[in-house]
C-alpha cells in the first residue's frame, strides 16, 4: 500500500497575515496557504513542522490522516469559554486525549494509532470542512463531542460497566458528530444506541426570544458595556458566551422529568441489540431477495418446458443442427436443450427413452470430445 499522509490546519478566530504565511510557507513549499488554511499531503516524505507549535502560534483546528490508521484531530479553545472540569468528567478513562493549557486556550489532542488501514488519497481533504462546526458547538456549550470520546472509550473495553453515561444521551446526531465517529470508527450501533435519547439543549436548538431578553435584561450594565465594546473590538466570542448564558438560564427555567443514565453496560447491550436486530432484518431481506430470484428462475423455466413440449420433434433436430455447428457455443445450446428434454421426460415418465436416445447421440458423436464432455451432468 502507497504511503499517504495529510495535513490541515484552520484558523477560525483570526486570519492569518502575510507575515505568518511567509513564516508558513517556510515549512513547506508544496502546501497550500490562505489566510485562513494551511493544508498538505505527502506521498513520500514528512512535514517538518510541529502541529502543537502550528496549533498553539495560529490555528484553531488540526486534522491529520495518515493511511497506516493514524487520525489526530486538535481543537483550540478559548479556556475561559470551557468548563476545564467539566470535560475531565468525560475523559478520565481515556488516555489518547490530552487537554494542555496553551496561554489563554485549551487545545484537546485526540490522536488514534491503531485504526484499521485505509486509502484516503485525495479525499483527506473533505473532512476539516466536516469536522469544523464541532469547535462552534463546543464553544456553544455542546459536549456532545466529548461524549463520543466517552463512547470511544467504552467500545474500546476502559470504561467500567456500570459507569454511567456523562449526558443523558446524545441525539439528534449533527453532521459533524457522525462524521468525527465515521471518520474515527466508532462503532455505529453503539452511536445509535446513545443517540436513541436526546442530548437536552444543544446549539443547535433554536432560543426562546423571551428568555433571550429576560436573560440580557438581568445582566448588569457594567458586564453589557464590556460585552458590547467587545462586539465593537471584533471578539468572536461574544456570540457564543451569551448563547451559552441564555441556554443555561433556559435549561434552569425548563422543567423536565429526570431521566436515569443509562450505564456503560447497558449501552453495550442495547448495541447489540440493534446490531442483531440490523443483521436479522439484512438477512431476512437476502432470503426474501432469493426466494424472489429462485421464483423468476422457476417461472422462466417453466416458460421454457411448456415452449419445448410445444415444439414437439423438432427440438431433437435442433439438439442435432447445434452439435454439427463444431463450436463451443453449438455444444453448450445443445446440452442445455438436452438438460430440459431430460427433465420433461421425468416430468412425464419416459425417462427409459430419453436414455435411450441420448445414448444414440452419444455414439453418433463419439469423437466430438468436447461435445461428450458437456453430456456428463445430464447422464
Amino acid at each position: 500500500m502507497s504511503e499517504y499522509q495529510y495535513y490541515g490546519f484552520q484558523a477560525v478566530d483570526r486570519p492569518l497575515g502575510q507575515a505568518d504565511r511567509q513564516v508558513l510557507r517556510d515549512l513547506s513549499t508544496r502546501a497550500r496557504i490562505t489566510a485562513t488554511s494551511f493544508t498538505n499531503s505527502y506521498e513520500w516524505g514528512d512535514f517538518k513542522g510541529d502541529p502543537v507549535q502550528l496549533m498553539e502560534r495560529w490555528f484553531d483546528l488540526h486534522l491529520y490522516l495518515a493511511n497506516w490508521g493514524t487520525h489526530r484531530l486538535m481543537i483550540r479553545l478559548p479556556k475561559r469559554l470551557v468548563d476545564r472540569r467539566r470535560l475531565d468528567g468525560f475523559l478520565h478513562s481515556i488516555d489518547w486525549v490530552d487537554v494542555t493549557t496553551s496561554g489563554e486556550n485549551l487545545i484537546v489532542d485526540i490522536l488514534c494509532e491503531e485504526l484499521e488501514p485505509a486509502d484516503y488519497w485525495d479525499a483527506g481533504s473533505d473532512w476539516p470542512a466536516a469536522l469544523a462546526p464541532l469547535r462552534a458547538d463546543v464553544l456553544g456549550g455542546d459536549l456532545r463531542l466529548f461524549y463520543l470520546l466517552w463512547l470511544m472509550a467504552v467500545e474500546a473495553g476502559s470504561v467500567e460497566p456500570d459507569e454511567a453515561e456523562p449526558l443523558p444521551g446524545i441525539g439528534p446526531m449533527t453532521g459533524a458528530l457522525d462524521a468525527f465517529a465515521r471518520l474515527f470508527r466508532l462503532d455505529a450501533d453503539l452511536v445509535e444506541a446513545a443517540a436513541e435519547r436526546p442530548a437536552g439543549p444543544t446549539a443547535q436548538d433554536p432560543l426562546s426570544s423571551d428568555v433571550i431578553r429576560r436573560a440580557l435584561a438581568d445582566l448588569p450594565d457594567r458586564e453589557k458595556t464590556t460585552l458590547l465594546a467587545r462586539v465593537i473590538d471584533g471578539d468572536p466570542h461574544v456570540g457564543n458566551e451569551l448563547r451559552a448564558l441564555v441556554r443555561d438560564r433556559q435549561e434552569t427555567s425548563a422543567a423536565r422529568p429526570a431521566v436515569a443514565p443509562r450505564s456503560a453496560g447497558e449501552l453495550r447491550a442495547r448495541a447489540d441489540a440493534i446490531r442483531e436486530a440490523r443483521e436479522r432484518e439484512q438477512s431476512e431481506r437476502r432470503e426474501a431477495e432469493r426466494n424472489r430470484l429462485e421464483a423468476e428462475e422457476e417461472r422462466a423455466r417453466r416458460a421454457r418446458l411448456d415452449a419445448i413440449m410445444r415444439r414437439g420433434e423438432t427440438v431433437w433436430r435442433e439438439v442435432e443442427t447445434e452439435i454439427e455447428r463444431r463450436n463451443a457455443p453449438g455444444y453448450d445450446t445443445a446440452a442445455g436443450l438436452l438438460l430440459d428434454l431430460k427433465a420433461i421426460a421425468e416430468e412425464r415418465g419416459m425417462v427409459g427413452e430419453f436414455a435411450h436416445r441420448l445414448q444414440a447421440i452419444r455414439e453418433r458423436h463419439i469423437r466430438k470430445g468436447r461435445f461428450i464432455e458437456r453430456l456428463k451432468p445430464i447422464g
